[in-house]
């Protein structure tokens, strides 16, 4: 079996959640999902999301549950395969609702722009230059 990474990310709203980040192409498993959690597809057998209501995600922490919207936690980083796809990923999440909080990052070799979610949760977006 290959490895695989599941992140959990609180949220406020499910319902919201979901269509937030339906706009930006990603998909749900139903099978995995429920009135508390939806589990979202972003690489296929690779990289998955399970987006869980604050109260779920409280019964599995014994901390307080971090303020997204008021302090860093994380910055989770996909990978994308041109920067026309960063461009158009960070135009959907800007028109679903999402924050851009800077411009996008030319250094040549790379190419990289962020987005913050409905819930505060940061997202980077990065294009790399193929090695020769």
């Amino acid at each position: 079996m290959n490895k695989q990474v599941i992140f959990n990310l609180p949220v406020k709203d499910l319902d919201k959640s979901k269509a937030f980040f339906s706009a930006l192409g990603f998909s749900f498993n139903a099978q995995f999902s429920n009135e508390n959690s939806a589990f979202m597809i972003i690489v296929d057998d690779c990289i998955y999301a399970m987006l869980m209501t604050e109260t779920s995600f409280k019964s599995f922490i014994d901390k307080p549950l971090a303020r997204a919207t008021e302090a860093n936690e994380v910055i989770i980083c996909l990978s994308c395969e041109s920067r026309e796809e960063v461009d158009c990923l960070i135009a959907k999440a800007a028109a679903a609702g999402g924050r851009i909080p800077h411009p996008p990052e030319d250094h040549g070799f790379m190419y990289d722009q962020g987005f913050e979610d409905i819930d505060g949760h940061l997202w980077n977006l990065v294009w790399t230059a193929p090695q020769t």
